[in-house]
């Protein structure tokens, strides 16, 4: 019978946690949040053995159990609670091999808490070129636990790794440190009040309600008793338990840890003086850019094109060989048809998160974030809100989360109501399909026309982040206070495994969470287009064969569609709304989408695809049936002008319900969503209407 042991995975960030989750759990993870919080929780099975099998919790980063962030309270929430299911019954500690004392102060508190704590010493393939020589066994004594060297770019000590998991029971698990040292009256005090609680979980409780979020205190007995008057008191405490760990772990590393600096060869600095200097920090992240923007419509070209035949294959041999009615009409002409619209960007959002990826795993993307810093701050923006904005490029909802760790309220305010600015990856099909379109074939000084209009509409969307941020920031009259500092982790070639397996998650991710969407909404317009009021709409047929008897059987059958979506349900609610949209280029169809896209952007493509199918020749890909869309003055629909003024909507609009609802949640009010939503869609409304008006 196969056994399951309960492994958290903690840590500094950068310190390759990561990288040591992938390479244990490899497929077998999943990602999601913890129940009624959002924060990220990833889990995975690992096979340890042929009995034996770990649950792995890859926790959030964190530098000590002080918690000062929601994600810190996260781990110390965790471990405080034994009845929690997900509650380790081993913690394995990553230490950054370079950064050896500072992880181990989080080590200390850990095997302090009596949770058997494994050390695992990451990057151990850095050891001879960074000089660094360790004596295992001395450390192994002193720190009372056993330690693996392990390089996951190697592949070396994973093993050994795993085999120390399963014997997880023979760790140690008496405390480090005496906490009576620090203050040996009040913690004999506590001792005795409460005899049958470990010492440090007790003072840890006291500790956190001070701190950034409230602790689960399950079965944890009241100890407001032992609240000094003053917060400031207790804060003088924590700093004494710091500079005694710290005071313990020194001693340790005067005997266990050598340093040859003389032998040393890092080039880090060598780099940085490049990467992020005030001038040609700025010229290398462009042209990175430029990179990845010709790339990705490049090289996705092909396997887009496969696709999107392949959808129309689909539906025509479904046409073909099932027998007609209802459910053969809503598979061939809404289901599969939406489907086809999201699953044809999958070459290009997985070309976007693999170049996300390649620059966070060498390290790059942190100078990146310091180097933005600079820019940030003469338009209101707190040198903190580079996370957020950063991570708009992948998702508006967990840069909104990541807002989380600026202090100041009206700086973190700011950040929320600018973050939806960015384009998210949502946003490129929306771009790619329209791009292709009206963007002709061409280049400049060997970028393409299509690659550098993509880029030129991220830009602008930055362009308005910092915009609206410098005006928010006279209206709430911000005066900043946050310091921004970020660790500048060792630049590294990347592992292959790991950009695989984020690459992996994040595609699957975007193409399982929008296809829940386009699949509900796909059937909606479907039945709202294939039925419609009133004799008009059921009679069509009839009326249409008698006064069109000179047609043939295809002209006919596309005259019928016509107008019984025009005079569908979906007909009619477009047409209500036609009026307003009609002076940005938009035809009823079109606002159709818009509409629909608010559900999740994406959905913009699907609609259309559903809209056309139900209207046209099935056998006609999307992108082919966009193109031949015409106006009533036989002009097509989707034109330059057009194109522009949709690309522009959608680049500055708030086109997401998902993300109005973490704005309110994070807000814990309506106000600041609808202020985003109004304010994003007039502005949207306004340039998309200058703009066509001056092209068309």
């Amino acid at each position: 019978m196969s056994k399951s042991i309960n492994v958290a995975l903690l840590g500094n960030p950068n310190t390759g946690k990561t990288s040591i989750f992938n390479a244990l759990t490899g497929l077998s993870q999943k990602v999601g949040n913890y129940p009624g919080i959002t924060v990220e929780k990833k889990e995975g099975i690992s096979k340890l053995d042929r009995i034996n099998k770990g649950y792995i919790l890859d926790l959030p980063g964190t530098y000590s159990l002080n918690a000062s962030s929601m994600d810190e309270s996260v781990v110390v929430n965790l471990l405080l609670n034994k009845k929690n299911k997900d509650y380790p019954d081993v913690a394995v500690l990553i230490a950054d091999v370079e950064n050896l004392k500072r992880n181990l102060l989080l080590f200390t508190q850990l095997k302090d808490l009596g949770i058997p704590t494994l050390l695992v010493i990451n990057m151990s393939d850095l050891m001879s070129r960074k000089g660094i020589s360790l004596n295992i066994p001395q450390l192994e004594k002193k720190l009372e636990t056993k330690i693996t060297l392990v390089s996951t770019r190697n592949n070396e000590g994973l093993d050994e790794l795993k085999k120390l998991i399963i014997n997880y029971r023979q760790l140690p698990t008496q405390p480090l440190i005496s906490l009576k040292s620090i203050n040996e009256t009040y913690f004999n005090d506590l001792e005795k009040t409460f005899p049958d609680q470990p010492l440090y979980k007790l003072w840890l409780v006291i500790t956190q309600d001070i701190n950034y979020s409230k602790i689960e205190k399950n079965n944890i007995p009241n100890t407001s008793g032992f609240k000094t008057e003053s917060p400031s008191s207790l804060k003088k405490l924590q700093q004494k338990e710091t500079i005694k760990r710290y005071q313990y772990i020194n001693g340790i590393l005067k005997q266990g840890l050598k340093i040859d600096h003389k032998n040393a060869k890092d080039f880090r600095s060598r780099l940085d003086r490049i990467f992020i200097h005030s001038f040609w920090g700025y010229i290398i992240f462009f042209a990175i850019l430029m990179i990845i923007f010709q790339s990705i419509f490049s090289w996705s070209t092909i396997p887009m094109d496969f696709i999107d035949r392949s959808f129309v294959n689909l539906s025509s041999i479904l046409t073909e060989n099932l027998p007609p009615g209802v459910f053969t009409d809503l598979l061939t002409e809404g289901i599969i048809p939406g489907l086809g619209g999201i699953v044809i960007f999958i070459p290009q959002i997985a070309f976007l998160f693999l170049f996300l990826s390649i620059l966070e795993e060498t390290g790059y993307m942190s100078r990146v974030v310091f180097l933005m810093d600079r820019g940030l701050r003469p338009f209101g923006l707190s040198g903190k809100s580079v996370v957020p904005l950063i991570s708009g490029t992948a998702c508006a909802i967990p840069a909104i989360m990541a807002a989380r760790n600026i202090e100041n309220w009206k700086e973190r305010l700011i950040t929320i109501l600018v973050t939806p600015f960015m384009t998210c990856s949502a946003r490129l099909p929306v771009y790619s399909i329209l791009i292709s379109l009206v963007i002709p074939v061409g280049s400049i000084l060997g970028f393409s026309f299509k690659g550098l209009v993509l880029m030129l509409l991220y830009l602008s969307a930055f362009i308005m982040a910092l915009v609206s941020s410098f005006l928010y920031s006279k209206i709430l009259k911000v005066k900043f206070k946050s310091y921004f500092v970020v660790e500048m982790p060792n630049y590294k070639f990347p592992l292959i495994k790991n950009i695989g397996l984020i690459v992996w998650e994040k595609t699957k991710s975007f193409v399982t969470e929008a296809g829940k969407i386009i699949l509900a909404i796909s059937i909606i317009l479907w039945i709202l287009a294939s039925f419609g009021p009133g004799r008009e709409f059921n009679e069509a047929e009839n009326v249409f064969k008698q006064n069109y008897s000179s047609l043939n059987q295809i002209e006919l059958e596309t005259k019928i569609n016509s107008f019984k979506l025009e005079n569908s349900y979906l007909g009619k609610m477009g047409k209500l709304i036609e009026p307003i949209i009609s002076p940005l280029g938009y035809d009823w169809k079109i606002g159709i989408a818009l509409i629909s896209s608010f559900a999740a952007r994406e959905v913009f493509v699907g609609t259309l695809a559903t809209i056309y199918n139900v209207q046209s020749d099935k056998a006609e890909t999307i992108k082919n049936k966009m193109a031949s869309e015409m106006r009533e003055n036989g002009k097509p629909v989707f034109n330059y002008a057009t194109g522009i003024s949709l690309m522009l909507f959608y680049a500055f609009a708030m086109q997401c319900m998902s993300t109005l609802a973490i704005v309110k949640k994070e807000t814990n009010t309506w106000k600041w969503p609808m202020i985003q939503l109004f304010s994003m869609t007039l502005l949207a409304y306004i340039i998309s209407l200058i703009s066509y008006q001056i092209l068309s």
